[in-house]
């Protein structure tokens, strides 16, 4: 039985929404900011290779690559391997996009955390940050812990064995 009924990833997600509205005051999608954030991360990336890494549609990249250039998000350079393609850049807009999406998630998590006491915040971020470093290390490592326990748990249709 989940005890935490899923709450830190509802407030995650409410967190997210709250982000993509205040994003979309800029005129920018959670698909463009992918986007976007993909291309920070890889600096040269082709259209291809934004493309394969984001699992997207061939046209619906293309689209996006182009309103992303135009509202100066990006900007494409030749690519001197292959005349074909070329190369995505971010621009200084899209690091501080960036920089709006993280003022604005903690903005929202500062206003969260707003009534509580000084103690409760502090031990709150204590087991929060716990929980982090747990589930980081677990994602390293493949999650094979939790893997093998959720295949210890339930049977071949995804049914735990308990019965419930």
């Amino acid at each position: 039985m989940d005890v935490t009924e899923r709450k830190i990833t509802k407030i995650a997600r409410e967190a997210g929404k709250f982000t993509v509205q205040m994003m979309k005051e800029d005129g920018i999608g959670t698909a463009e900011f992918d986007v976007i954030h993909l291309i920070r991360h890889n600096p040269g990336i082709t259209q291809k290779q934004v493309r394969d890494t984001l699992k997207s549609d061939k046209g619906a990249t293309a689209k996006r690559v182009a309103s992303l250039e135009h509202k100066g998000y990006l900007i494409r350079k030749p690519n001197p391997e292959d005349k074909r393609s070329q190369l995505l850049y971010a621009t200084e807009k899209a690091e501080h996009l960036r920089n709006s999406k993280a003022q604005i998630e903690t903005k929202f998590y500062e206003w969260l955390l707003a009534d509580l006491s000084e103690d409760e915040k502090e031990s709150f971020c204590k087991t929060l940050d716990t929980l982090y470093w747990k589930s980081k290390m677990e994602r390293r490592a493949g999650f094979e812990n939790l893997a093998r326990t959720v295949n210890e748990q339930t049977d071949e249709n995804g049914v735990e064995k308990d019965g419930r």
